[in-house]
């Protein structure tokens, strides 16, 4: 981390002051500043110290801190320098106070009100206050603050300019403000001033340095009468690029990241009625240096040719220097330094250290560090020693090769037995080899430091023969197979397997290969797919060589989808289809089949072709059997000898061309309605068989004994009905109907003949003898006469009840058949009023009624289930007790109990009523189990439940002197109690 440039505020001088700079070295580095080139002696100054690298200065001094800081980081391999940091400090002193002079000029006449700005360090911006804060003077065209001068110019004084004016001047970095004391601008009375061409009093210079992505702003403003008009343009007359911007009336041109194409002369020019005045400079480009080439951290034997090369851009073009330890390198006897190229003819210890390379303009300055490291040592063999032993096949090239690490390099021979061989490379190569060359060999290294040395033994073997290798085979999808690979190999070497699948190694884990056979290479490849076909290759791998051996593997699967599906011609009932084969995948095509799909069906669907059976040679048929004006799509499916393939992709939506319908509404019939009305029904005809557009029904009717047929169209095609009304038509009249379709294309068929009957009237006579009676609290049985004579059909009768005619939700309704004269109303509530009407009804509606009887429902039955049930059985012979049930006030009374008994295999229930609270049963002897209920019988009917009493087929058993149980039943946890008597001889009874 280097130090960066600070600004730092005057008013903020009691502050500490932080430069940076943090350094990475083995062992770790120290440090050292220097100011302006000077070091700086922390030793002696008690208000600089050092923060790890960083240097921190206190009690900051606006004349002995200023100036450019370097930090240099050392240890005992060398030094490097950081990168040169400036430390400024930013102020704006106040204005002299003093009172300015008036400023006295005529009406028209242009003026310039000086700032005159204090002294300053840091960016300035000035604007001026017109007559008192926060009143602003607005720049226009004709009045211009220049950011280079602080002065206000006014083009043309108007009288509204009259009154004082204060420059104030703000630090950008202390953001500090000050105001001069205000200056008068007043009006002669000795005239106006008259017109006059253009005075150009804001200017830029002749020559304006400016740096690589910076913006640049360039200034111009005229006095005159009329006020003048500033516009720009280039020298070259190239115009300007969309970037620039210009403000101010033009006043001000900007050119934000200015560049190397932004260079050359501007020109502005002034204009007005009288005339025009120019002003021109020129833009030169700068920038400060960039690294286009470094050097890099680098170690040489000693005794080697060192040679770096560093390259900067920059405008200027920089000048280079070389550092070593932070110290200027100059040319010597070894060493070269010119251009940024440093080179060293013959390396020594002493040239080891940290390096940098410094290039450098009038702009900027820049450095970058390597370091040098020179070797100097005997041979050494760690990591890279000879094999300790080596295996060769007989006949093959064995190559041995000796690389110690040596600075500077060794000098190398091989030794074996009493033979000595030099090699200059330190590579021995034996050609040919045989058993005769088998045996220890060793390799010797020397330089001026010392000598090394390394054996190793070499081992000559026989040739290894795969003796079952994989053969080309034919597989069906979804299948396993197992391609051998075995070898007769010499015991001394180690074997290895490997496959290859199209060049591709096979790895582990792919779920469909696996390596089986132990030391054999056989391969298992389990549920073929079609993407396993291709050249599968075995590779052996011994310490000598390596084998192969291959086989091509065809696997033929269902064939691939078939491709553009395109319908070529359409009629009413039939589309031509044309499509393109997909891959066979190993098997031949047979034959194709087409589907379809329409709006109206669920999913894909088999469909007539001609011809009838396509071949896989075919590649056109023609769809028949379609119907008129539905969109279809299709798709085609290959067949071949393995099965059939994926459906090819979905054709583009297509329409088969419109017809006149060809099918008739279904289930016509009708009837019922109001009175006057003949009704009548069908069953719509589906979308899918409308065959076109404007589709509707013909709904023809006439009377019995008529000839003549009437007429009606609807164009709705959802319409299933349709109502005839004519006062003329007697009620219950027959009428012959049919239905018919249409469409735009023409009229369709019509449906049979069917014979309805009009509306009828609702019956006009009443029942009578109407009465009622409660049976219990949820059932009350309503009586009535048949009527005698209507002129009207009756179908039926209709029993209303209610509550309450302020009970809307009581009400219930009840119908019967015409040949019925009671009915029982149930689920109502127990003693409760309940009204009722009874009236004939037809499909014309209910006739009338008499007024409305009321009956009132029994009370409930008791809602206490029998409970304490105790039963005794002795052989066949059931006896049970239990507590009678009281009947609470609002309850009806209990008049008896009722038993349900059942075997529990059996559904069917058989029941038994007694006035008592006991009951026998006789049992029939088998070995089911018997369920028992008691029920409370009163005049509101059947009360709730006991809980089932269960009789099981043990109790029933007779053996050994066992006479019977007696069993207690009671609700509760422990809710059944037994006693059992045994009758044993000799003996009371216990």
């Amino acid at each position: 981390m280097e130090p960066g440039d600070l600004f730092i505020p005057v008013e903020s001088i009691e502050e500490e002051a932080t430069l940076t700079c943090d350094a990475k070295g083995t062992p770790p580095p120290q440090y050292r500043w220097s100011l302006n080139g000077t070091l700086i002696n922390l030793g002696l100054d008690r208000r600089r110290r050092l923060s790890g690298g960083n240097l921190i200065i206190s009690s900051l001094d606006r004349h002995q801190d200023v100036g450019m800081y370097q930090c240099m980081a050392y240890n005992t391999v060398g030094a490097i320098l950081s990168r040169r940091a400036s430390l400024q400090f930013a102020y704006l002193d106040h204005f002299k106070v003093h009172t300015r002079s008036a400023v006295s000029v005529r009406e028209g006449q242009g003026v310039v009100l000086l700032c005159g700005t204090p002294t300053s360090s840091g960016d300035l911006t000035y604007a001026w206050v017109f007559n008192e804060y926060p009143y602003f003077v607005q720049q226009d065209n004709r009045r211009f603050v220049s950011q280079q001068t602080g002065n206000l110019y006014i083009a043309k004084v108007e009288p509204s300019d009259v009154g004082n004016y204060t420059c104030v001047v703000m630090n950008s970095i202390t953001k500090g403000k000050v105001h001069s004391s205000p200056t008068s601008l007043i009006l002669r009375t000795d005239g106006v001033m008259g017109e006059y061409e253009p005075k150009i009093e804001v200017n830029f210079p002749d020559n304006v340095p400016a740096a690589k992505g910076s913006t640049v702003t360039l200034e111009c403003f005229a006095l005159g009468n009329p006020v003048p008009e500033i516009t720009w343009k280039r020298a070259n007359g190239v115009p300007f690029p969309s970037k620039v911007k210009m403000k101010y009336s033009n006043a001000v041109l900007e050119i934000p990241s200015f560049q190397q194409d932004d260079t050359g002369g501007y020109e502005c020019v002034a204009e007005n009625k009288m005339g025009k005045n120019t002003a021109a400079g020129r833009l030169a480009f700068y920038a400060k240096p960039q690294w286009i080439q470094t050097m890099k951290d680098t170690a040489l034997a000693i005794e080697e040719r060192l040679h770096w090369e560093c390259r900067a851009n920059g405008r200027p073009r920089p000048s280079y220097t070389w550092l070593k330890n932070g110290q200027q390198l100059l040319s010597e006897d070894r060493i070269h330094v010119e251009d940024g190229v440093l080179s060293v003819s013959v390396l020594t210890l002493s040239d080891a250290g940290m390096y940098q390379c410094v290039a450098e303009n009038k702009h900027g300055i820049i450095y970058f560090a390597a370091e040098l490291m020179v070797l100097a040592s005997p041979p050494d063999f760690t990591g890279n020693v000879l094999r300790a032993l080596l295996k060769a096949k007989a006949g093959t090239t064995v190559t041995l090769e000796c690389k110690p690490q040596a600075y500077p390099l060794a000098s190398i021979l091989w030794k074996k037995g009493n033979l000595i061989t030099l090699s200059p490379d330190g590579t021995l190569r034996l050609a040919n080899v045989s058993k005769s060359d088998a045996g220890s060999y060793t390799c010797f290294a020397r330089n001026r430091f010392g000598m090394s040395s390394t054996t190793g033994r070499l081992l000559v073997t026989a040739t290894v023969p795969i003796i079952q290798g994989p053969v080309n085979m034919e597989i069906i999808v979804g299948e396993s197979i197992v391609l051998p690979c075995q070898v007769a190999s010499d015991p001394v070497l180690d074997v290895s397997f490997s496959w290859a699948f199209n060049g591709q190694l096979i790895a582990k884990g792919d779920g469909h290969f696996e390596l089986v056979g132990g030391v054999t290479g056989d391969l298992m490849i389990r549920n073929i797919q079609l993407y396993h076909a291709g050249k599968y290759i075995c590779v052996v791998d011994t310490d000598v060589e390596s084998l192969s051996a291959v086989a091509v593997l065809i696997v033929k699967g269902p064939p691939s989808p078939p491709d553009s599906v395109t319908v070529e011609e359409v009629t009413d009932s039939t589309a031509q289809l044309t499509w393109s084969p997909g891959r066979d995948n190993g098997s031949p095509i047979t034959n194709y089949l087409i589907q379809t799909r329409t709006p109206f069906t669920v999913g894909w669907q088999r469909v007539n072709t001609v011809p009838e059976i396509i071949d896989g040679n075919t590649l056109t048929a023609t769809v028949v059997d379609l119907n008129a004006w539905v969109e279809y799509e299709f798709r085609v499916l290959a067949k071949n000898s393995v099965g059939v393939g994926e459906p090819s992709p979905v054709s583009v939506k297509t329409r088969t061309e419109d017809a006149v319908p060809d099918a008739a509404p279904g289930d016509v019939g009708g009837g019922g309605g109001s009175r006057s009305e003949l009704v009548i029904t069908w069953e719509p005809v589906p979308e899918e068989l409308q065959n076109g557009e404007s589709f509707g029904y013909i709904i023809a009717f006439r009377a019995f004994g008529e000839v003549t047929w009437t007429h009606v169209a609807t164009s709705a095609p959802g319409a299933s009905r349709y109502v005839y009304r004519n006062d003329s038509i007697a009620p219950f009249s027959p009428f012959h109907v049919k239905v018919g379709t249409y469409n735009s294309k023409g009229q369709g068929p019509f449906s049979p003949v069917v014979t309805i009957y009009s509306a009828e009237i609702e019956p006009s006579g009443m029942p009578a003898g109407v009465w009622a009676r409660s049976v219990s609290a949820s059932e009350i049985e309503v009586n009535w006469q048949a009527l005698s004579f209507t002129p009207e059909r009756v179908l039926g009768y209709e029993v209303v009840y209610w509550e309450d005619d302020t009970k809307p939700e009581t009400l219930g309704k009840v119908r019967v058949p015409w040949n019925q004269t009671s009915v029982t109303v149930s689920g109502l509530a127990g003693n409760t009023q309940y009204f009722l009407t009874v009236s004939a009804f037809n499909t014309a509606g209910t006739g009338p009624f008499l007024p409305a009887i009321n009956v009132t429902t029994k009370k409930p039955p008791p809602a206490q289930p029998p409970l304490n049930v105790e039963w005794t059985l002795i052989g066949s012979q059931l006896s049970l007790y239990w507590e009678p049930v009281v009947a609470m006030e609002s309850e009806s009374e209990v008049t008896g109990y009722q038993l349900s008994y059942r075997r529990q295999r059996h559904k069917e229930v058989n029941t038994l009523t007694t006035v008592n609270s006991t009951a026998e049963l006789t049992l029939p002897e088998d070995d089911d189990d018997y369920i028992i209920h008691i029920q409370t019988l009163s005049e509101g009917g059947l009360g709730p439940a006991s809980d089932p009493i269960r009789i099981h087929q043990l109790s029933k058993l007779v053996v050994d002197g066992f006479i019977g149980s007696r069993w207690l039943y009671s609700p509760g946890p422990q809710s059944v109690t037994t006693s059992i008597f045994y009758y044993l001889p000799g003996l009371e009874v216990t």
